[in-house]
């Protein structure tokens, strides 16, 4: 399994207007307790271009600020891309009830199916 491939090909499917967690993103690529390499490989720039302003952690908090390239440009995507963030005493911070995507059985076993044919 390549997770990396995976996690591309995931990222190139986040709709625009909605984010994703870094669990949701492992969850998708067949390896759910990986969250940590998602968020590994979005700050080392492993995936190449794809939109990780996206990925928030469970919680609904920005947290990606290494992977950009000055403070406050995750935000600042996230509302071009029509996305309330509220700013709180904890953080940055996006309601995942009203923004979180929800890929269906039909997408993630599309995923799946991708997966295999690519052989990753």
């Amino acid at each position: 399994m390549d997770i990396y491939r995976r996690m591309k090909e995931v990222f190139r499917r986040i709709p625009d207007g909605c984010v994703t967690t870094y669990g949701q993103v492992a969850l998708l690529c067949g390896a759910p307790r990986h969250s940590r390499q998602v968020g590994y490989a979005l700050r080392t720039n492993r995936l190449g271009d794809v939109p990780a302003f996206r990925v928030i952690n469970s919680k609904g908090f920005l947290s990606g600020a290494a992977a950009f390239d000055y403070p406050g440009q995750q935000k600042k995507l996230l509302e071009q891309d029509g996305i309330r963030v509220d700013s709180t005493e904890d953080g940055d911070r996006v309601d995942l009830k009203q923004y979180g995507w929800k890929p269906s059985m039909d997408e993630a076993e599309e995923l799946y199916v991708l997966f295999r044919k690519l052989g990753i």
